[in-house]
């Protein structure tokens, strides 16, 4: 998640909102295998299915990857859900200047953006925020019967 100076946000269908109870935060740097450990243990004990909990650790995954290959700082992974969906966020102090970064397919060619493409394929809502603090993304998954899910 890198780029110029000057990061333009995105503009999600709904604004960014405090997480309700408390986050589940962890710090990651080199490994992210306990970042995937804990998006399936959280998405499990969330009611979801397990197709739905490796979509969600595939997009948490993909996230957090570019974390590593694109900055010089740790991330930050948060955890809540409620009774209707479960959410991951990643934060870091890279920089997204694109404000559709991810909702466009990328050209079969192309050399990244294949990642951040795949997350809004098997999120149900994805909230991206970058600024001058670095870049913000939820993944939001319903709970719910996999056919009512999407």
């Amino acid at each position: 998640m890198s780029g110029p100076e000057q990061a333009v946000p995105s503009l999600p269908s709904r604004p960014q909102t405090p997480p309700a109870g408390t986050p589940v935060l962890h710090r990651y740097r080199t490994d992210l295998s306990k970042v995937r450990s804990l998006v399936t243990q959280h998405a499990r004990a969330a009611g979801l299915s397990e197709s739905r909990a490796s979509d969600l650790v595939l997009a948490v995954s993909e996230v957090a990857a570019n974390t590593l290959r694109h900055t010089d700082s740790s991330g930050e992974l948060a955890i809540w859900h409620g009774p209707q969906e479960i959410i991951c966020e990643i934060h870091d102090e890279g920089r997204i200047t694109d404000p559709n970064a991810g909702q466009r397919r990328p050209a079969a060619d192309a050399t990244g953006g294949h990642g951040l493409w795949l997350v809004y394929q098997v999120c149900d809502l994805v909230e991206l925020r970058s600024d001058a603090t670095g870049t913000t993304i939820r993944m939001h998954m319903r709970i719910g019967p996999e056919d009512l899910s999407r």
